[in-house]
């Protein structure tokens, strides 16, 4: 499939746990030649006014989304919220609470790294956020920078996920909460990297199920984290489902370099854009 647009509909800023200011996000982006850009930070939209304004600036579209931390059952999942309205009270709401849990979980992170002989946890966090919104990403760079790992892929494995030093489960919203938020807000529910969930086929027609009869309408076929096979997978799924494809690299900064802006490859054939019908009209910036 042809692409007149290069899309690219998942990205972080410092808003959440990337790197860049969402300004230096779109100029980024604009340099890599990329047309159409999401900023879906974790669970906040504090971000999508400075990117509008910057992306408005240097001439490409800038999508307001928003990334939604969910349970469902043991699992996390992500929902993306592509085209939100960043005032919507109900959004903004849920998206609150998310970030009050979000608080405590960093502070309950920083006290289980003690425990296991790693000090100033939280602080080093902290000091590597933008001190609002402090994600397991910020404790990962505080060990590579301590030198526990050589990289934040190894702090995960060793000290973040189930069974390992400071892992704390989670407590999201529900699939359907989250879902709700997105429609309310008048945007579009995507289920984000469906690869990554450890997830066998059947578990994951079972969250799909669930999703769509919750209302939601895409799935990021094409990620930054999926290989060749899991799109082609994802694309499967998604035909199957009647769910529109979307694109996106889950970009959180130049010091990730296997993951960059632009470089995403093209829908495979008998995908429906999740950009089908939106128009070419730019996003305003927001009052």
């Amino acid at each position: 499939m042809q692409m007149s647009l290069r899309y690219d509909l998942h990205s972080h800023s410092l808003a959440s746990d990337g790197t860049l200011s969402p300004t230096r996000l779109v100029e980024r982006a604009g340099g890599a030649g990329i047309d159409v850009l999401a900023l879906t930070d974790h669970d906040t939209l504090e971000g999508v006014g400075e990117a509008v304004c910057a992306a408005s600036r240097i001439g490409i579209r800038l999508i307001p989304g928003v990334e939604v931390s969910v349970s469902w059952g043991p699992q996390v999942i992500h929902v993306v919220g592509l085209g939100v309205d960043p005032e919507d009270k109900q959004l903004q709401e849920g998206l609150e609470g998310l970030r009050e849990f979000r608080v405590w979980r960093a502070e309950e992170i920083g006290r289980r790294l003690e425990k296991a002989g790693i000090p100033h946890g939280f602080a080093g966090a902290k000091a590597r956020s933008n001190g609002r919104l402090i994600g397991r990403t910020h404790f990962a760079r505080f060990l590579v920078d301590e030198g526990y790992e050589p990289n934040v892929r190894k702090v995960f494995k060793h000290y973040l996920v189930r069974g390992k030093p400071g892992y704390v489960p989670g407590q999201w919203t529900r699939l359907e909460d989250a879902v709700a938020w997105i429609l309310g807000a008048g945007g579009q529910a995507v289920i984000a990297h469906p690869a990554r969930y450890p997830l066998n086929r059947g578990r994951l027609r079972r969250l799909l199920g669930e999703f769509v009869e919750a209302g939601g309408v895409g799935l990021e076929v094409v990620s930054g984290s999926h290989s060749r096979d899991d799109v082609f997978k994802m694309a499967a799924h998604a035909r199957d489902l009647g769910l529109l494809a979307s694109a996106g690299s889950d970009y959180h900064g130049p010091e990730d370099p296997w993951i960059e802006l632009g470089r995403l490859p093209e829908l495979p054939d008998g995908c429906i854009p999740v950009w089908r019908d939106w128009g070419s009209a730019p996003t305003e910036p927001t009052a």
